[in-house]
């Protein structure tokens, strides 16, 4: 007899993983979180991972709290008309939402979206990827 657990919506996952990044985006700790929603952290920790889904009303208030339309939580989600449509989960662009979940893809959004001049933001961004493209800064 074999155990058959049963896998996460491919949807919950996602939305969970707009969750996360909202969240991380923000600064925001899964515990400060769930206190403002009167849930534990380990609850948010279930959502995040799309373990448990994310019901409306719930939903609506993670939004606020995170000063998020709904509709972000969505965006890039796998579709089931559609299953080839690219999204975050998708390969190809997975790489942003696995950067911005890392502390320094956290720390390097927030502080370069501190940055008003944009003639400096595009050295910046220059120098990004002249580093990128320079083998020598390899590892």
């Amino acid at each position: 007899m074999s155990i058959n657990k049963k896998r996460p919506n491919p949807i919950d996952v996602h939305v969970g993983s707009r969750i996360r990044l909202r969240r991380n985006m923000l600064g925001v700790s899964q515990e400060k979180l769930g206190e403002s929603l009167g849930i534990t952290f380990q609850q948010i920790q279930k959502y995040e991972k799309g373990t448990n889904r994310v019901g409306a009303s719930r939903l609506q208030a993670i939004a606020s709290i995170l000063n998020a339309p709904v509709s972000f939580f969505f965006e890039g989600a796998p579709s089931e008309d559609r299953p080839g449509t690219p999204g975050l989960s998708e390969e190809g662009s997975s790489y942003v939402a696995d950067f911005l979940n890392t502390p320094e893809g956290v720390q390097l959004n927030r502080a370069f979206a501190k940055i008003s001049d944009p003639k400096i933001r595009r050295r910046v961004l220059d120098l990004v990827k002249a580093l990128a493209a320079d083998p020598a800064t390899a590892e």
